[in-house]
């Protein structure tokens, strides 16, 4: 089995471990995904077969494409469909109201993150500290949200919103900050990824297509075509000597750059003072 990335589209109610561990089991090779979604969320989730897992560093802070559901007039403790009802009454906004709020949510924002999230506190998930009603909060952090717009009315109290952000950020919590602004409460009731960098929704594959598949191979994308770093190739004698550790100097400018030989892919390089760092290796 070579290493790179399988772009797998993720039904709502499918975890994002079980897709992984579905993955893992038909390959029999080493996979892990890249952004969680939630078990209600569905879209793109890019797995990483064995070394280019290497990569996510190098990935996770790429732009991400939601299209999300928000549903004003009630409230859950988790911000979604999986909470329980906390707040209800709240206005159904118009549309022009909306829209004319939606650009102070775009730039770079501080968020709250749900209570009811993977984040850790003192050794324990957030989520898990939730649901026994511990007493806690979690302090704002800075996010990037790259576009937010009004897509469609979805229903008598629910919009179709598209947001293109940056990794980290929590739509559950662009919600709540949403109503809040306008002065109601609100849930998302769905959520799906269409694009996370260069992995993208209309050229994705099912879960059970990949299970179905008698040549998975073809599904795996080369780890070299998911990044867009500036190239540098080496002669075998230099690379073996860089794979060796010696410090030759090179003619190239500061920076993160995909490192060849003179035939394959090794991986990320980072070039410091005209020496080559090897930042991740995904050569076999």
């Amino acid at each position: 089995m070579k290493n790179g990335f399988i772009n797998i589209y993720k039904n709502k109610c499918d975890g994002s471990t079980y897709v992984v561990n579905k993955t893992k089991k038909k390959i029999d090779y080493k996979c892990g995904h890249m952004g969680t979604l939630d078990p209600l969320a569905s879209g793109v989730l890019p797995i990483g077969v064995g070394k280019a897992t290497r990569l996510f560093d190098f990935l996770m802070d790429k732009k991400k494409v939601y299209l999300a559901e928000f549903t004003f007039g009630y409230e859950t403790d988790s911000f979604d469909l999986e909470g329980k009802v906390v707040k209800t009454g709240g206005r159904v906004p118009e549309k022009n109201e909306i829209v004319a709020v939606l650009g102070d949510f775009i730039g770079e924002i501080d968020q709250v993150p749900p209570r009811f999230s993977a984040i850790m506190i003192d050794g324990k998930r957030g989520y898990d500290l939730a649901r026994k009603g511990a007493d806690f909060s979690l302090p704002a952090k800075k996010v990037v949200i790259d576009d937010f717009s009004l897509v469609r009315a979805s229903g008598e109290r629910s919009y179709i919103f598209k947001i293109e952000c940056r990794g980290g950020t929590y739509i559950r919590s662009l919600c709540r900050d949403l109503a809040d602004k306008l002065g109601t409460v609100a849930t998302m009731t769905m959520l799906e990824r269409t694009e996370v960098g260069v992995f993208k929704k209309e050229k994705s594959i099912t879960l059970k297509e990949l299970l179905a598949s008698d040549n998975v191979e073809q599904y795996i994308i080369p780890p070299e075509d998911v990044l867009h770093f500036p190239e540098i190739v080496l002669d075998n004698t230099s690379a073996i000597r860089l794979l060796n550790g010696l410090k030759d100097e090179f003619p190239y400018q500061n920076g993160l750059y995909k490192v060849f030989n003179e035939s394959e892919f090794w991986g990320v390089g980072e070039v410091s003072d005209k020496k080559i760092y090897m930042r991740a290796y995904v050569c076999e």
